[in-house]
């Protein structure tokens, strides 16, 4: 094999191993930075992220459920999220595929505290979704959906 086609197969396989930990890591610190900004009030961030007809669902029955469809829907859901006082910290963040077709995995825990400091809602759970060139497409949260029913009682006695 001529040098320079040696060099290339090596640049090659050196592209492709470097290339998606790069873009896994980059998903990740982005998944983190909106949920800091979120937790101080910034929606636009997270909003950024969003594709035009973006699909959130949120299963159970508890005020928070539903099937929201495009940007605006979910920006009245987030705002809520800010509103109550809710916070969202990530304990694991998988990236799997290219740009194009991106699968995330998100471990979380939420949790909201009173004015004193403590903590009246916590629940864990898991959002799977889909990003393409950048633009998260689709996702759905997994938690205990009992604790969310619970949080709605904690929130009526507040009229919120």
């Amino acid at each position: 094999m001529p040098g320079r086609s040696r060099s290339a197969v090596v640049a090659g396989i050196v592209a492709g191993a470097v290339l998606p930990a790069l873009y896994e890591a980059a998903v990740g610190a982005m998944v983190r930075y909106n949920a800091r900004r979120l937790a101080d009030g910034d929606l636009a961030p997270q909003l950024r992220t969003y594709a035009d007809d973006v699909r959130f669902i949120f299963p159970g029955r508890s005020s928070w459920a539903g099937e929201f469809r495009g940007k605006k829907e979910l920006e009245k859901w987030l705002q809520r999220f800010v509103d109550t006082g809710l916070k969202i910290e990530f304990d694991d963040v998988l990236v799997s595929g290219p740009p194009w077709a991106t699968r995330i995995c998100l471990r979380f825990h939420d949790y909201c505290e009173d004015e004193r400091g403590e903590t009246v809602y916590e629940n864990e759970g898991t959002i799977y979704g889909h990003i393409r060139w950048g633009k998260l497409t689709r996702y759905v949260v997994f938690e205990d959906t009992q604790r969310s029913e619970e949080f709605d009682g904690y929130l009526a006695e507040r009229g919120l």
